[in-house]
């Protein structure tokens, strides 16, 4: 357990609205850079570039140079997991009230790398009911029939195994709007990645100029449709 004044250090980086939005912006997976985060959040270019050195420095994100520019991203996926946990509890302490972001955001949507909402909960429990992945030391593993329909699908499992940025082959992280777990790791990584290179999934135009949750929108194709209902029994 950490100290508690290491505990509150980490809870107060996540208490000013302008960087939770910034780390909401990161929650698609994407680096973006200072002035994006600015955007994203509202404020000026000296005030983001105060809270991302903070965020930095609390380990949080991290920073990629190159060239002139710097990129930052959320430092790992259980910095991705716990934000997307915080976002649940949040909803469940706050009075009710209708879903706040729209049904297409809560119906799918992307969270660091991996697919989440009521098709990224679907999937997982497709997976676990169709024992294409059993219970490993800290996750998941693939079974051999897991191993079989996956690479049907398109999915590379190689890149799933050996994915710098998921410690894990295939762990749980929870849904922030169906408190249920949807799949993360390096397998919840491909599998997203295979869903948008095949064209199942596709992203939205924003909802305006400035939408925050832009990089995060996904939708269901016609055709992603189909396939998921016919793999993997999902309704989309």
């Amino acid at each position: 357990m950490p100290t508690p004044a290491a505990f509150a250090a980490t809870a107060a980086l996540l208490g000013d609205p302008a960087r939770a939005a910034m780390l909401q912006a990161l929650l698609s997976g994407e680096a973006l850079t200072a002035g994006e985060l600015a955007r994203v959040a509202g404020i000026g270019a000296p005030a983001a570039s105060a809270h991302l050195s903070r965020l930095v420095e609390g380990g949080l994100l991290s920073v990629h140079r190159q060239g002139r520019h710097r990129y930052h991203r959320l430092a790992s996926e259980e910095v991705a997991a716990a934000i997307e946990m915080l976002g649940g509890l949040s909803l469940s302490l706050s009075p009710p009230r209708r879903w706040p972001h729209g049904d297409a955001f809560r119906a799918v949507r992307l969270c660091y790398d991996h697919i989440a909402g009521r098709l990224g909960v679907a999937l997982h429990a497709a997976l676990v009911g169709r024992a294409w992945i059993a219970p490993a030391d800290g996750g998941w593993a693939a079974t051999a029939a897991g191993e079989a329909g996956l690479d049907a699908l398109g999915v590379d499992l190689d890149a799933a195994r050996r994915a710098r940025r998921a410690r894990r082959f295939a762990c749980d992280c929870m849904d922030w709007s169906e408190r249920r777990p949807h799949l993360a790791g390096g397998l919840g990584r491909e599998i997203a990645a295979c869903c948008l290179r095949r064209h199942w999934l596709g992203r939205p135009p924003p909802e305006g100029p400035s939408d925050p949750l832009a990089r995060r929108r996904l939708r269901v194709t016609p055709e992603g449709a189909r396939r998921l209902k016919e793999a993997l029994g999902v309704a989309a």
